[in-house]
């Protein structure tokens, strides 16, 4: 068995601490990308990809979970190939409709106001925001199931903001004052699918040192290392089985928000249009406006498009007016993700009456995610510098943020992000 040997294989290398696997398992696509982290800058050496089958995944999350060891162990061999190394520790993407990510605030009351905030309090204040949105998740999630036993895990959590007595503070540390208001942006997923991540990993014979959903991931990509960012942006992620939001105000992350449709519902609207297979449907799709395509094809798959991007435009309308707690929506959407490659889908984002009845100040502007966008990710391959590589870059960035917290020590940053468990 080649994969056997293969498995045996990277157990035995003795590999260096300093590279990271990222695995975006996505619903059309797997994609690995080996990095290496010097400093504060993280290098891209190796690049892989494979398609996956129609039964592979289902909405997001895997429905076969040996043929998605397969997938991955082409793509990452791909990359190790490229690399010509092998790493051990990864980070992978979690996503679909029952990925919960939203940000919570509490107002705590502090029982010796005159006293120096410390780590032990603030712990104290984020386990309770943590409590309180794995409830709302559970509960969420139970409604959406139907089965109340559901368990959830944390995925990833991060701090938004932190108030003491009304002032912004960015470490909160040695304050005093009577009241702390904190802002956590938290993503929970049920554990059938978590589980499901962690057996591909461990098939792999890899060292899974996070999980993160995907639309935080995108978040991460764009915001990097500066803590003190004032990025703003409506960053959507659009993979062959769902659509990914996050919105993202002042560097921090409001909350994500995920719907079944993706790319692949395209592609099967074309197909049903049509009377085609899904991999003719496909090619259409894909080549529609860009080479000779027989009259009455082109014409069936402009009706069928035209009639997902209206469902997929009240996806989009309905996961943005879940943030109801935003005041104004940001200017300007950010995209990524295969399906966002259908001009259709900017178009209808530029020209639709979609979001009318939402809090936007201003007609949004609407662009693909650059890879000059990415902060300190470098490509030094050329072979992941679009927007469909965006998530994989933001696994990466994620990654890079556990290993870096892992350690003793560090800023009180680093203190508050091994308690948020990023």
């Amino acid at each position: 068995m080649v994969l056997e040997r293969l498995r045996q294989f990277r157990q035995r290398q003795t590999q260096q601490d300093d590279y990271i696997v990222a695995l975006d398992i996505g619903t059309e696509f797997v994609k690995a990308l080996i990095a290496k982290m010097e400093g504060e800058e993280i290098s891209v050496v190796g690049v892989g990809r494979k398609r996956q089958r129609l039964s592979d995944m289902h909405s997001g999350a895997i429905a076969d979970i040996a043929a998605v060891v397969q997938n991955c162990e082409a793509a990452l061999s791909q990359a190790e190939d490229q690399a010509g190394l092998q790493a051990r520790r990864a980070v992978i993407g979690i996503a679909g409709e029952l990925v919960k990510g939203i940000t919570h605030t509490i107002k705590y009351r502090r029982p010796q106001p005159e006293r120096p905030l410390d780590a032990a309090e603030m712990e104290f204040i984020i386990e309770k925001v943590q409590e309180r949105a794995q409830r709302k998740a559970q509960q969420q999630i139970a409604v959406e199931t139907g089965n109340d036993e559901v368990e959830v895990k944390l995925v990833n959590s991060a701090l938004v903001s932190i108030h003491i007595d009304g002032y912004k503070v960015s470490n909160p540390m040695s304050f005093q004052g009577k009241e702390v208001v904190v802002q956590i942006y938290t993503a929970f997923a049920p554990m059938v699918h978590i589980g499901a991540l962690e057996r591909v990993a461990d098939e792999l014979a890899l060292e899974l040192v996070a999980v993160a959903a995907e639309p935080f991931a995108v978040s991460r990509s764009v915001l990097g290392a500066d803590a003190g960012s004032s990025f703003t942006a409506i960053l959507v992620d659009v993979g062959g089985g769902t659509t990914d939001i996050a919105v993202v105000n002042d560097g921090g992350v409001e909350g994500t928000r995920m719907f079944g449709i993706g790319g692949r519902s395209f592609t099967r609207t074309i197909a049903a249009q049509l009377d085609l297979s899904y991999e003719d449907a496909e090619k259409i799709k894909v080549n529609l406006e860009d080479r000779p395509i027989r009259q009455d094809y082109k014409r069936g798959a402009q009706k069928a498009i035209a009639n997902t991007i209206d469902v997929w435009l009240s996806g989009v309308e309905l996961a943005l007016a879940e943030f109801d707690s935003v005041d104004h929506l940001p200017g300007r959407i950010l995209l990524c993700g295969g399906g966002a490659s259908l001009p259709q889908v900017v178009r209808a984002l530029e020209t639709s009456s979609w979001r009318r009845d939402l809090p936007f100040t201003k007609k949004p502007s609407v662009q693909h995610i650059a890879a000059k966008d990415v902060l300190g990710i470098r490509d030094t391959t050329g072979s992941a510098d679009d927007h469909t590589f965006i998530t994989a870059m933001g696994l990466l960035r994620v990654g890079y943020d556990t290993v870096a917290t892992l350690g003793e020590g560090g800023s009180m940053k680093d203190r508050i992000n091994r308690m948020l468990k990023i």
